[in-house]
This record gives structure tokens, sequence and C-alpha cells, in this order.
């Protein structure tokens, strides 16, 4: 069934001088942009939306780019101006989330197949839209995306930020369309999502006593001694979830197992090894204590903990972590061993498999899918288990050419936690350096793949680990504008990849991340005047 939603406000038909396509300022690139000369003047005038029953949410939207050109906007159909209609109709070539973008002297036209695809049609709507004026030059757009999977992470474990500062995240990712949220909930130093059945959870594993000053590689280590910590409660959640599907963004909880478990363990001392005491980090690394495998009590724990989270994430995918798993602790452990036995395994990671493999079965059974990070490859992978590659390239090489599915976000190009300049000045960071123009020249199809197997790469993400990241204007230093290179990987064709035009479009959109309250990271400003004045000394 054919629907559709117009959109009518008033505007002036003006004849000004010709665009060229590197005026036309949109991030991520897309696929396919013809302009011509002429423009559409968004004047100062009342404009009548007629939503037809389509999603409120669209609505929302082009309110708020209307308004912010002080053009009006109301609800009366029988205003006479040029239309802006939005319809969904069946055009195959455009995929899920595609669009077709129309400005001409008979008005605004986006086209998709989903509502989805409207979504990103008024994205890139509002960035067709100078900084300053009116005026919508003329053009025809046909764009989707290169892959499915376009993901941002967000470490709140280490340090939590407010629920506002996580929508505000998720906003941003929206406007760059990417569409997949990795909410990293859980870890050695705190536990940040409420599980009713487990109110320890909230009382002991949510805080830790303090937090290390400077670098882990320091020596003596300092720390401020400071209780620190807090959670989401199930409401929050909920809040978050639906302010993201509005903005067709879908969330991954992460919930670490069987490694990364402290902060857990401080609550619940009986699902470790030992029995205890811990307690929740106050440092960052790898720790010997993890969730006991031989215990079944674990895993009861866990099912009761994924119970509440699939409760309340729509999503497909739960992402159980599996990474950096020390087998210190199984290979002391009478019930490991125990377990090994009984199940017929070779040796501690095969006791890593074992875990992973009935996670996953318990997750399955609930109608969802695991992802894990590579190291989930260990001892054997899960029958069903997407794999997240973040030691290289290797993890997702070896999964695709076992038919797993694969999420591609190797260190050296996806972590936002690395150094981006050399300057002094640079805030304190883990180590590492990733640039911009390092993520720029991402490619997620590794050349090793044949093309049968590429196909199992659902796309890439980047991820922000917060050890040394304390504060929402720290992260989203250190996330922009890096995430609009990592945006034109995911979303652009690879072929026209061109990191000059890029700087060209990014001169005008590191103005609009300001504009959007953003504590944009300037350091392409130097390229960029390099690239407009090249005899200028660097």
């Amino acid at each position: 069934m054919r629907k559709s939603i117009v959109l009518f406000f008033s505007a002036v038909l003006a004849v000004t001088t010709s665009f060229a396509q590197s005026n036309i300022n949109i991030v991520p690139r897309p696929v396919k942009l013809v302009a011509s000369k002429g423009s559409l003047d968004l004047s100062k005038r009342a404009a009548a939306i007629d939503l037809s029953g389509a999603d409120v949410s669209l609505a929302m939207f082009l309110d708020e780019f209307l308004k912010s050109k002080d053009v009006e906007a109301g609800r009366d159909p029988k205003t006479k101006g040029y239309p802006v209609k939005l319809t969904i109709a069946k055009v195959d070539s455009l995929g899920a989330e595609g669009y077709t973008l129309s400005v001409s002297k008979k008005g605004i036209s986006i086209q998709a197949n989903t509502e989805a695809g409207l979504f990103y049609g008024i994205q890139t709507l509002i960035q067709l839209t100078p900084l300053k004026g009116t005026k919508l030059p003329y053009v025809e757009i046909t764009d989707y995306p290169r892959f499915a999977y376009r993901g941002l992470h967000l470490d709140v474990s280490r340090h939590m930020f407010p629920v506002e500062f996580v929508k505000k995240y998720i906003d941003l990712m929206a406007k760059h369309k990417f569409n997949r949220f990795h909410w990293h909930l859980t870890d050695d130093q705190g536990w940040r999502i409420e599980i009713k059945n487990y109110p320890q959870l909230q009382s002991t594993a949510a805080y830790r006593n303090g937090t290390l000053i400077g670098h882990a590689g320091e020596n003596p280590e300092r720390f401020d001694n400071k209780r620190y910590g807090g959670y989401y409660t199930q409401e929050e959640v909920k809040e978050v979830i639906e302010y993201a599907a509005a903005r067709y963004v879908t969330i991954i909880p992460e919930i670490e197992m069987p490694g990364h478990a402290l902060a857990a363990l401080s609550a619940y001392p009986q699902l470790g090894c030992t029995g205890g005491p811990y307690e929740a980090s106050m440092k960052w690394g790898v720790f010997d204590p993890v969730f006991c495998a031989g215990k079944e009590e674990t895993f009861v724990f866990l099912e009761g903990v994924l119970d509440e989270v699939i409760g309340l994430f729509p999503g497909k995918y739960i992402h159980i972590g599996g990474d950096e798993c020390p087998k210190t602790s199984w290979k002391a452990c009478p019930n490991c061993q125990l377990r090994i036995k009984a199940q017929g395994l070779k040796d501690e990671h095969e006791l890593q498999s074992y875990f992973i493999n009935r996670i996953e079965k318990y997750v399955n059974s609930k109608g969802k899918q695991i992802i894990g990070w590579d190291e989930i490859l260990e001892g054997g992978l899960a029958p069903n288990a997407t794999v997240m590659s973040w030691r290289g390239e290797e993890g997702g090489i070896a999964a695709a050419k076992q038919k797993h599915t694969v999420i591609m976000t190797p260190g050296n190009w996806c972590y936002f936690d690395h150094y981006q300049d050399t300057s002094k000045t640079e805030p304190l960071s883990i180590g590492g350096l990733t640039p911009v123009r390092e993520v720029y020249t991402y490619e997620p199809l590794p050349v090793q793949l044949t093309g049968d197997e590429s196909k199992y790469i659902l796309g890439a993400q980047a991820n922000l680990w917060t050890e040394y990241i304390a504060t929402p204007q720290h992260a989203e230093y250190m996330v922009y504008p890096r995430a609009c290179a990592l945006a034109e990987v995911v979303w652009s064709p690879k072929e026209g990849k061109d990191y000059i035009n890029f700087l060209q479009r990014m001169e005008t959109h590191l103005q609009r991340l300001k504009n959007w309250n953003v504590n944009c990271a300037q350091h392409l400003v130097k390229e960029i005047e390099y690239l407009k004045n090249p005899q200028k000394k660097r």
C-alpha cells in the first residue's frame, strides 16, 4: 500500500548562481548528486504540515529544521506554497535505508521504501541548507548505505555519562546516518544497568572506591580515593531506547562475560572461582578474577540478568563480551576442572567456548542473537555468533571464512580513545595515534576475503573506551570529527573516495558541528588551511 506525507511551506523561487557540487557539503557523501542552476528560497513564512497519518517523529525533525530557518511550522493543509513531499513507495534499488531527494522550482520531494529512508533524506535536506540564508540549491540526489551496520560505541563503565548526553550522542549519530549504538554497560570498574532481581548490582557493583589518577603505566600508581559510580534505571534505559528508535538507531547492550567481571563479583562473590572477596577495580587493565565456569550458580545468575536485559532491548543482538578472559582462575579452580572433565574438553580455551556456546543457546532461545569480541573464536566459535573484530582484522577474516557474520572494529582505525594528534596539548589518552585521515582510509572489506565471504561483513564500528575520558565534553572531542570520517567509510561508495573532497566539505561541516554545540576537535582546520593555501608553511 502506498502512503504519502505531504508538507507545504511558503517559499520564494530565486535564481542564483550555479551551485558547484563541491559547494554542497553533505557528510557522509551521497551515492549520486547532480546539481543544477537555481535555488529554492525558504523565506520567513508559515509552513503547513499535513501528516496524513505518518510517523510523528518525521514531522518533528522537519519542524525543527523549518524553525531553524525561521519558517513557522503549522498544520493547515490549505496554506499555499511549494510542497515538500515525503513518499513511501517501492523502489528496489534504494533498499531499506536509501532515498531520493529532489529540490527544484516545483518544490522538494523525498522518496524512500521505508520511514528510515525518509528520515535519512530529511537529514540530508538539513545539511543541504546553507549555514547562513535560506536558499536550497537545486539538486537531484540518489543515496543509500554501503553497509547495513554502521556503529558507534560508548563505554559507560569506566566513566558514566548522564542520560541527556547519551541522547545527544545518539542524536549526533543519527545526523551522520549511523544506525547502531553499542552501549557498553558492565565491566570491572562498574555495573551500570539496573537488574531488579539482583539488587546488589545497584548497591555494590555500580560503585568503586576510587579512580586511578594519571596513566596506568605510571609507577607508583595514584588514586583519588573518591567513591565513584551510578547506574541507569530501567526506566531511564527505556527512555533512551525510545529516543534512539525515533532516530532509527538500534541499541546493542553489552553485558560482559566471562571476563571483566570484577564489579559483578564484588556484589556476588560466590560467582567467582575463589569466593572472593572482590571489589570493583579502581584502575584499568585485565584481571584474573572472572566468572566461574564450573558453577551452575553462575549460569543461573547470568540467565537472570539476560532475561531482564532482553526484556528491555527490542533489537536483534545482545553483546556478551567474551574478550580478555584470563584462564588463571579456571586452571586453579576445582569446579572448572570438573567441568572440563565432565564435558570432555581439552583445556580452558575450550571451556570458554563451552561458556559462550551455553550462553548463546540461552539467548537464541529468547529469540535473540549474540555478538562477541573476536576472542570468542578461541576453542571453537558458537554456531550463530556474530564476531566483532577488534584485535586487527584477523578475527573477522577467520569468522567470515567460517560463514559467520562480522562487524569490523580494528583498533588501528576504529579506536577513538587513541590520540588524534601529536601535539603536547592533547588530553591524556590510553595511547596509539588515529588521526582523522587514518580513519578515512579504512576499508572494511579485507582483500583476503572472496566476494562470497565478503558478504558476511555487516559493516564497521568505532569504539570509545573511557578510562581517560571522564566528561561529555571530552567524549565529544574524541569522537568528532573522526566519526564524520567513519560515517563516510560505512555509508558512501568506495568508488570516488576522496580525502581532499572530504576536507573541503568538512570546512562547512565543522561549523555545523559547532552550531550543534559539539565540542569538536579542531585538528582538521590546519589541513583545510593548507589545502586552501598550499604555499603557506604548515
